[in-house]
């Protein structure tokens, strides 16, 4: 495909300052914290009883819970293109999971033309890092740091040991930029480290910190616990030692994600910077394994609720969010890019790559509503919309081909009204087939490029 030069897509820093909170003197700084396989029942602000999450909990309070939060897709890859562009991940043709070992998908990544937000915010004034997982392509070409960020320490892959950094087959997957690197500790500890000593690097200029946990994905890993992989041990995953209790390393690394949340934080306080600053707690999916989705129904792969319906917090400075309260805007990953935008009062250009995502400033800084418009998610064979209150999911295998639920009344996707309500199910089709169309025919229109 041909590339688009990324200048091309973007305008420069806006010059009204007076779009700007008048109590400070620069734009605000982001930091963006994605958790991996966190349920929407894994924290205790969530209604979690035996994990404690105390940092994120009083953050949630301090901030906005997001009752109705969805991440793009019901697994990693594509709920990360679509946080990273602002759009739906299958634009990009980035629908499925990559993984080194499968030949189809393990040289394919997010391609040149795609904008991300780092791309954006870096050339204007901000200085933009990734700190943690990557997983939207391992080759060299579409690493981090050709994606505009401009420092990387983390891993490209899907998971890794959290103790000697290797991956699903044993490779070693810890990078500094361009270069793998041995760098020891426990991954959660040294994803947040890293973060940290960004804020207090560029504590003078405006930063955008992508803060991309392995926690709490496979291998079940807390951190007293030993390595679990090795090198040239073939395709495997969790593999836990004898008697390893995978229930209780899970509720330790999500309470070691945890304390590294009020580590951040208290950088950012230590700097001076909490004030001008703006935190996006997210999950990519839904759970697995011993995860939770609370009441929901699925998990991870799914498109029930509790594959995408996960946990989502804002906090920030009254400036910036009016905090102290709960959301129940049904809100998307995708949103995250137009939102610091706006926040940043940077312009972009829609002519050549507009973004799907809308901006939530109106939500988060002064509790306005969301906008009106219907959502999708597609999974394999299986592809959703989200339209008001309604969910419908069309299934191309299984018994069940059609299922519609009232989410109002039925957020566990219990009921299947799709018989009695046939002509609902006719108009939800074909707003899914209008918007199928529309992805389709742009990947298609890339790679005849």
């Amino acid at each position: 495909m041909k590339s688009i030069p990324i200048s091309l897509l973007i305008f420069p820093l806006a010059a009204t300052a007076a779009a700007r909170p008048t109590s400070h003197t620069r734009t605000p700084n982001f930091v963006i914290v994605v958790a991996d396989d966190m349920g929407y029942g894994d924290l205790g602000c969530y209604g979690n009883k035996t994990i404690l999450t105390p940092n994120v909990d009083r953050m949630a309070a301090e901030g906005i819970r997001f009752t109705d939060y969805h991440s793009n897709g019901a697994a990693s890859t594509p709920t990360r293109a679509a946080l990273l562009t602002g759009r739906y991940q299958q634009r990009a043709g980035m629908q499925g999971v990559h993984m080194p070992w499968d030949e189809a998908t393990k040289n394919v990544g997010l391609q040149d033309g795609e904008v991300t937000f780092g791309h954006v915010l870096g050339q204007n004034g901000y200085k933009v890092a990734l700190f943690g997982k990557w997983h939207v392509g391992t080759a060299d070409y579409c690493s981090p740091n050709r994606r505009g960020f401009e420092r990387f320490i983390g891993f490209r892959g899907a998971n890794i040991d959290y103790v000697n950094h290797r991956g699903v087959e044993g490779d070693r997957d810890w990078w500094r930029d361009m270069e793998q690197w041995d760098e020891p500790g426990y991954a959660t500890d040294l994803i947040a480290s890293h973060a940290c000593n960004y804020i207090r690097e560029n504590k003078n200029v405006p930063f955008c910190i992508y803060v991309a946990h392995a926690a709490p994905h496979y291998p079940y890993q807390a951190p007293d616990d030993v390595e679990f992989r090795r090198e040239n041990m073939g395709k495997q995953h969790q593999y836990p030692t004898k008697g390893h209790d995978a229930a209780m390393a899970y509720k330790a690394m999500i309470e070691r994600f945890d304390k590294t949340m009020g580590d951040i934080l208290a950088s950012l306080k230590e700097t001076g910077l909490a004030e001008n600053t703006i935190i996006f707690i997210v999950s990519d999916n839904g759970p697995v394994g011993p995860g939770s989705p609370g009441a929901l129904g699925g998990k991870k792969g799914m498109l029930l609720e509790g594959g995408h319906r996960v946990p989502g917090i804002v906090w920030g400075a009254d400036a910036y969010v009016k905090g102290g309260r709960d959301c129940s805007e049904t809100v998307i990953g995708m949103d995250i890019f137009p939102t610091m935008l706006d926040y940043a009062s940077i312009k972009y250009n829609h002519a050549r790559k507009p973004l799907d995502g809308a901006s939530l400033r109106g939500v988060i800084g002064s509790g306005g509503k969301a906008p009106v418009r219907d959502l999708f998610w597609r999974n394999g064979n299986s592809v959703a919309i989200r339209s008001g209150k309604w969910k419908m999911i069309l299934y191309k295998n299984g018994p069940v081909k059609t299922l519609l639920c009232d989410l109002e009344a039925d957020a566990g996707e219990k009921t299947n009204l799709a018989d009695a309500r046939a002509a609902l199910v006719d108009q939800l089709t074909a707003k899914i087939r209008a918007w199928e169309k529309s992805v389709d025919s742009e990947i298609k229109e890339q790679i005849n490029n």
